[in-house]
């Protein structure tokens, strides 16, 4: 004589217990994250107040930025508070800087170097991507509300951080108007 089938209840409660017993194995879900690529491109847009990694033509990370206090056209001479706009390249960095850590733009170019030769004033220098000022850490986010630099890239310490790790020197940094 065979054997009564269990009803929907004790089908149920059969299930529960044997996958309360089923071991679990890790997944390809749990498996460490692979390493992330490193940028082999920086592209600032001024106007979206953007600074994005890009690697490949993919987007790795994108930044909200603050900017030079004047920050619409391109750099013509120090003290204009203006980010410069153009091709340049990642060149060195300083890990003391007085604003968290900062990887240096290789502005002045020599045609920027030939105009405000043609105008009689100093290119100027010194144009950083860099985090916060030192002991202001705590602003975070906020900095990004207003044009605070005197013509750099600022970002906050957590993503300066981050942006040192994923850029190497000698990266191309396109900036956009």
């Amino acid at each position: 004589m065979p054997l009564p089938l269990p009803g929907r209840r004790t089908a149920a409660l059969a299930m529960v217990i044997l996958c309360a017993a089923t071991p679990v194995r890790a997944g390809p879900a749990e498996a460490a994250p692979a390493p992330v690529a490193k940028a082999d491109r920086v592209l600032v847009l001024k106007g979206a107040r953007k600074l994005m990694l890009l690697s490949h033509g993919r987007t790795l990370r994108a930044y909200r930025v603050a900017l030079g206090r004047t920050p619409e056209g391109h750099k013509q001479h120090q003290g204009d508070g203006r980010t410069p706009e153009g091709s340049y390249r990642l060149d060195w960095r300083n890990p003391d800087s007085r604003y968290h850590r900062s990887i240096h733009i290789s502005y002045p170019a020599p045609e920027d170097r030939a105009r405000a030769r043609r105008l009689g004033v100093s290119p100027g220098g010194d144009i950083m991507i860099h985090g916060l000022p030192n002991g202001r850490g705590w602003i975070g986010a906020a900095h990004a509300g207003y044009d605070w630099t005197d013509g750099c890239i600022a970002v906050t310490n957590a993503e300066m951080d981050e942006i040192w790790a994923l850029v190497d020197n000698g990266t191309p940094i396109e900036i956009r108007p």
